[in-house]
């Protein structure tokens, strides 16, 4: 009785610790590490071969009508929405990849079937650029046969809202963090992408958010206190983070602790 007694206080207490583990999404794909770049060919690979959940990236509309895959809108001082694609393709990232198109990058990521896409449509100048892009980003997506495995995120509301409009059926979430959870359920999207300080500043959004079926990811998280407080974070779903690799390592050790509490409750039939 008394050995049944402290195992039940175990698990009692362990439930409280033991929750679902976010999924990993890599910042930028994973290029934190040798041979890639931010936002590069080779930093998707990456993420995929390390067993990231998702890779996120950032797309451009160049001035004749090309997405390219890239984070800030200039690219050696030249901004991307004013320049055309022929001015721009022999330009070069970080590990001496030559700057991708959208098509470019979705083509590799139809090698990667395990690895989601966490496709960022960055703000243009105006909404009709807005509304091009995000055609021409779900066209490209839906041509390549990624739909079922591509979310959209954007600082943009009406990027959020042509996505919405064109697939109804994709997951949409929001960037900018100033809409409640209530907010976005009214809009039909289907998620917050918001950063940790906003979660910081309005602790019961994530669970709020979980409640009214939106699913929740936080950025950008790095350093191992960080990643580990937002991985016991009730509600996050996703974290998205430029060290995926720490952050599986954590959820690694999650995992192990909640075999090791399902192999003690087979044992002694606890429930």
């Amino acid at each position: 009785m008394m050995q049944r007694y402290f195992i039940s206080l175990f698990l009692s207490l362990s439930s409280l610790v033991c929750l679902a583990q976010p999924h990993v999404a890599a910042h930028r794909g994973y290029w934190k590490t040798e041979g890639s770049a931010q936002n590069s060919i080779a930093s998707l690979k990456k993420a995929a071969e390390i067993g990231c959940w998702g890779s996120e990236f950032d797309v451009w509309l160049t001035a004749d009508g090309i997405p390219v895959v890239y984070h800030d809108s200039t690219i050696d001082g030249i901004r991307i929405e004013d320049t055309t694609y022929a001015t721009l393709m022999n330009h070069r990232l970080q590990n001496g990849e030559f700057l991708p198109t959208l098509q470019q990058y979705l083509q590799e990521a139809k090698l990667h079937p395990n690895c989601r896409l966490i496709f960022e449509i960055k703000p243009h100048r105006g909404e009709k650029r807005d509304g091009m892009i995000a055609e021409l980003s779900v066209e490209l997506v839906n041509m390549l046969g990624l739909a079922d495995r591509t979310d959209y995120i954007s600082f943009s509301k009406h990027v959020c809202k042509k996505v919405h409009e064109l697939a109804p059926e994709a997951k949409v979430a929001y960037l900018n963090g100033e809409l409640s959870p209530k907010e976005i359920k009214e809009l039909g999207w289907t998620g917050i992408d918001y950063n940790t300080k906003i979660f910081e500043k309005n602790p019961d959004w994530a669970l709020e958010a979980k409640k009214l079926g939106l699913e929740v990811n936080v950025w950008t998280v790095d350093g191992d206190d960080a990643l580990k407080r937002f991985a016991k974070m009730p509600g996050i779903d996703i974290i998205t983070t430029n060290e995926p690799q720490v952050l599986m390592n954590i959820t690694r050790e999650m995992n192990t602790f909640t075999d090791c509490q399902q192999k003690i409750e087979d044992k002694y039939r606890i429930h």
